[in-house]
């Protein structure tokens, strides 16, 4: 959901499944998945020379799965680490397992926060067949011949959310966290606008000099563009509180003025991104609520 406030680079058009060498260490291939929430495709990371590692290898999509094959072709792939569970993400793990016989590393499986999440239908985003061999906590790093990969916990866009540093080239693989097209979405109840906003503030207080996302192209001179980030949050927020104040109670009033033109596909994402303004907004006392923060609650100044 592209917004006027942020320098957004849209101009990110690779073939799907064509092999890119982006920097010494890195190659990377995009999923023929594009669509409004991803752009024009995941994209999967090849990490280091003869024994690699592979970096989000992307939705459960056999042709994707076969250009890795080929792209390593001589190769021996021996980690594949995932940033996050959601499945255009995850997925192709285990074909990518099958195929290789790499461990599967990174993020712990998706666990739903509210026990009514799944008979509501609001973790379908997350492959939940995802089963690591190894959990990466804070710290924990993978490595190989020339290159070194540690895990920093990033949630808020998802619960279970790590970014990955490669140390070698002062990187940082961001996943959905940050990327350059777009802003991430935060849907609740996986979702979090204060994990989210901890996390771009943990980020600022890091030193890599260019990300690579999940969607889209590189994040150059990242600190600035966290920096606009953070503001683009902070007006949203002034703008829903301003139409509470106005009398909107419910989130869809809200959405329509806030996001005038959006296109009617992400209006949806929209709600959600609302929603989780507005349960920071409630649990710091700064909005009350007729009930527990959801779409159809009304909410009213404190």
């Amino acid at each position: 959901m592209a917004d006027d406030d942020i320098p957004f680079e849209h101009n990110f058009d690779p073939k799907a499944d064509e092999v890119q060498q982006v920097s010494p260490l890195i190659r990377r291939v995009l999923a023929p998945n594009p669509g409004p929430f991803t752009f024009t495709g995941t994209c999967t990371y090849i990490v280091g020379r003869g024994e690699l590692a592979i970096v989000d290898p992307g939705p459960d999509n056999a042709e994707h799965v076969q250009a890795l094959i080929e792209a390593t072709k001589g190769e021996r792939v021996a980690n594949i680490l995932v940033t996050h569970t959601h499945r255009d993400h995850a997925p192709a793990s285990r074909a990518l397992q099958a195929a290789t016989g790499a461990a599967i590393v990174g993020c712990r499986p998706y666990e739903p926060r509210h026990a009514n999440a799944q008979a509501a239908g609001l973790d379908a985003a997350h492959d939940t067949d995802y089963r690591p061999a190894r959990v990466l906590s804070e710290g924990d790093t993978v490595e190989g011949p020339g290159f070194t990969l540690e895990a920093i916990a990033t949630p808020g866009h998802a619960s279970n959310h790590l970014a990955f540093a490669l140390r070698e080239e002062n990187a940082l693989f961001s996943g959905d966290h940050v990327m350059a097209w777009s802003t991430s979405i935060v849907a609740p109840p996986d979702g979090s606008m204060n994990d989210y906003m901890a996390s771009l503030e943990k980020l600022r207080d890091r030193s890599e000099t260019i990300y690579w996302p999940g969607h889209g192209g590189p994040v150059r001179e990242p600190q600035r563009y966290l920096r606009a980030l953070i503001h683009h949050r902070h007006q949203r927020e002034t703008a829903i509180l301003t139409r509470i104040k106005a009398g909107d109670t419910l989130i869809p009033e809200m959405v329509e003025r806030i996001y005038e033109g959006l296109d009617a596909r992400l209006k949806g994402a929209a709600a959600l991104s609302v929603l989780a303004h507005l349960e920071d907004l409630v649990a710091r006392g700064v909005v009350r609520a007729d009930g527990p923060p959801r779409l159809a609650t009304h909410y009213t100044p404190a």
